[in-house]
């Protein structure tokens, strides 16, 4: 990736490293690369979570946009995956989000939907990146009538929400659920597609006041939540990050359902329904080596990628697959919307919980998760790619692998978003991964910090 876009758009600490320089000049240097060949008037679309530098990032992006001419349109606190499908429904020429997903209150981001609701490819982020870092005097600042515009769209949340809802075929009366909207852009999409849909509601995190996004709560927090879960008797706890795009799920006796399980739920009705296209399920390398084990006996496929939900995306569309995701949560039903979607897998996942007339703890059986360790080595964010030229790392690395080869794996690689080189070890028992995880995670720290 360059030096300003991540796997996941542009993310740093809101007015020290994303400022609003910075977002200016985003929003200038991508509406011209990506509307260089229109002879209209460009519309593009902005929404945000609920952080608190989202107004003032949102008004230095859309000065940019305007610079060029740009009609901008204001979608408010709205899911990411909600701009993507949006940014379609619309016939905008592309979307923005102001999000740092699933990242604390300082941090932000600023991540760029093309006018098909995709993210936009490497070669895109380069154009743009080399504009704001480079020369940007061959863009045209028009004058006049000319001049951008900012429009307010009021029928953003509902015509979402309305598009999820019908992403499933039966309603989810008699169901109750609970929800962790990370006081996040999920507090109102999520609630209220609950109750249209006839089930009952139980929401926490969903009283945002800009500084409470994700703190303790949502998908990268879920203990308190699944203390909760299992203390009120409800069939199924939904779980969301920041911008909604991901989904972690607590079952009704109060435990963990990551991305891998809720996935192969999801891939194995769909398999026995006809509806798994070439019955292929995309996954990172860090999916769950049980999964694998399970899918082979399923008669399902596993194709792997590099991790990032974009390069899941990328083998799907290029070999025609439906269905692909991440442990972590983010999962992308392509026959429904163009990136990962909290909501939209929680309403596949629901439904098969309906239709089955099973409990959601029977379905998690799908299969027997390997114990796994991921561990953060927070490090200088200018050194998280040196690790493979240490010698000491590699050694100790090379040790493991050899030491893991034949009852599980080591897997080692930097954060595409933050300033940590992640470790995963799976293996025979819990305690030996985390032992030797935690140990790999702190020599690097030592020598990379």
């Amino acid at each position: 990736m360059g030096k300003l876009f991540g796997t996941d758009g542009v993310r740093g600490i809101a007015n020290e490293e994303l400022t609003c320089e910075l977002a200016f000049k985003i929003g200038k240097c991508s509406a011209y690369v990506l509307t260089g060949e229109t002879k209209h008037k460009p519309k593009i679309l902005i929404g945000k979570d609920t952080r608190i530098s989202g107004d003032m990032l949102e008004a230095a992006l859309t000065a940019g946009l305007c610079s060029v001419g740009a009609q901008v349109v204001s979608l408010g606190v709205i899911p990411t995956p909600a701009v993507a499908y949006l940014t379609r429904k619309y016939n905008a020429d592309a979307g923005i989000v102001i999000s740092a997903s699933h990242n604390s209150a300082e941090y932000n981001g600023i991540k760029i939907f093309n006018a098909n609701g995709y993210k936009l490819n490497d070669d895109i982020e380069e154009k743009i990146e080399n504009l704001i870092l480079e020369d940007d005097s061959e863009i045209k600042m028009p004058t006049g009538d000319d001049v951008g515009t900012v429009t307010k769209c009021e029928t953003a949340v509902a015509d979402y929400v309305k598009f999820a809802e019908k992403t499933i075929d039966c309603d989810l009366s008699g169901m109750k659920i609970a929800l962790d909207c990370a006081n996040g852009a999920s507090c109102e999409t999520a609630t209220r597609v609950v109750v249209e849909l006839g089930a009952e509601p139980y929401a926490i995190a969903n009283h945002p006041n800009g500084t409470n996004i994700n703190l303790n709560c949502g998908s990268t927090h879920t203990e308190k939540f699944s203390e909760y879960v299992k203390n009120i008797n409800v069939d199924i706890g939904l779980s969301f990050d920041g911008d909604a795009d991901r989904l972690l799920v607590i079952d009704e006796l109060g435990n963990l359902i990551d991305g891998d399980k809720i996935m192969l739920i999801c891939a194995e009705y769909l398999k026995e329904n006809g509806l798994l296209n070439k019955d292929t399920l995309v996954t990172t390398v860090m999916t769950n080596l049980g999964l694998i084990l399970a899918a082979k006996e399923k008669g399902i496929n596993i194709v792997q990628t590099k991790v990032g939900d974009r390069y899941v995306l990328e083998e799907m569309l290029k070999s025609g697959y439906s269905l692909g995701g991440e442990q972590s949560g983010h999962i992308i039903f392509l026959d429904h919307n163009t990136t990962g979607d909290g909501l939209v897998s929680a309403l596949q996942l629901m439904s098969i919980v309906k239709k089955t007339g099973k409990k959601l703890s029977e379905l998690a059986n799908v299969f027997q998760t390997l114990p796994q360790a991921t561990v953060n080595a927070k490090v200088n964010n200018a050194k998280k790619n040196d690790y493979v030229k240490d010698a000491m790392i590699m050694s100790e690395i090379k040790n493991l692998e050899e030491e893991f080869k034949e009852t599980g794996r080591v897997l080692i690689r930097p954060s595409g978003t933050e300033p940590f080189v992640r470790v995963m070890i799976e293996g025979p028992t819990q305690a030996i991964v985390e032992q030797k995880a935690n140990y790999l995670a702190k020599l690097i720290e030592a020598r990379l910090g």
